[in-house]
């Protein structure tokens, strides 16, 4: 009988590769917070996600090169954030207190799916082996 892997893993590798997408867009977001006219963008979670769910079956590796990729599909995911303070002159919408809490969320998300992998490898490793090691 063969291990499914996306059976064992289910969504957390994709959500893997989006935690990590929109942590480059925090980080692009800060670096850019004294930039005129920079507007803060972010990743749509749950429909990046949605996106993933809709693919899942299909092959995650590409096999020709116009094959679609989640990291290049998630560039259009990127969207333009609505400001919560008022315009301060320069055309800047990023909030740095916003963004840092942003940032702290997305690493706890993201280490608590590598948390639940790393269980599941364990569990897998233990069926095959019947070991823990």
């Amino acid at each position: 009988m063969a291990i499914s892997f996306e059976k064992a893993f289910g969504m957390h590798p994709h959500a893997l590769l989006i935690r990590e997408k929109r942590s480059e867009v925090l980080a692009e977001n800060i670096a850019n917070a004294d930039t005129p006219g920079y507007k803060a963008k972010d990743v749509d979670f749950q429909q990046a996600l949605q996106l993933a769910k809709s693919r899942q079956g299909q092959s995650a590796s590409r096999t020709h090169e116009q094959h679609f990729h989640i990291a290049s599909t998630m560039a259009k995911d990127s969207l333009y954030r609505h400001p919560d303070q008022p315009d301060t002159g320069d055309g800047n919408s990023v909030d740095i207190h916003r963004e840092r809490n942003a940032v702290m969320q997305n690493n706890l998300e993201y280490q608590a799916s590598l948390t639940f992998l790393n269980s599941r490898i364990s569990g897998l490793k233990k069926a095959l082996t019947g070991t823990g090691q």
